[in-house]
């Protein structure tokens, strides 16, 4: 299983970058890679939502669909994600924002396994490399929001 962290602070409030973050449908205006985005539903379960959320995600020759439950949880301002179809075997992440003096600290971890061995190892070569792209789309996007 390949695995990602890290922890960025940001000059914004923690719930303008957990509503940036839990806004899905508009990721494909910034998200690299992201080519579309539906949400399915979300439904209120007292203290968090469940939203259920297609991307489809393309890459060169690489065009798939991602079904996902994003499980939202704002007052504790984290956003918790489980893969549940797609050409992957297993993708769960967690962001977590933290107001903090001058802004909030944003953490994000992903694990994340594909089906193949094969796309398994070279998703090795470039992961990190790719999530850290992701979550700095993320913080471009704050600073055309919020700035």
């Amino acid at each position: 299983m390949t695995t990602h962290s890290e922890t960025k602070f940001v000059p914004y409030t923690a719930q303008k970058m957990y509503d940036l973050v839990a806004d899905v449908a508009n990721y494909p205006k910034f998200l690299p890679w992201t080519a579309a985005a539906r949400v399915r539903s979300v439904t209120s379960h007292g203290d968090h939502d469940v939203m259920l959320a297609d991307l489809v995600i393309s890459f060169k020759v690489f065009r798939e669909k991602f079904g996902s439950r994003v499980t939202l949880w704002p007052d504790e301002k984290r956003i918790e994600t489980e893969y549940l179809d797609g050409p992957v075997r297993h993708l769960e992440s967690t962001w977590r924002f933290k107001d903090v003096d001058g802004g909030c600290e944003v953490s994000f971890h992903v694990d994340f396994e594909f089906r193949s061995r094969l796309l398994q190892g070279a998703a090795g070569m470039f992961f990190n490399e790719a999530m850290q792209r992701v979550v700095r789309s993320f913080e471009r996007r704050a600073a055309e929001l919020y700035a």
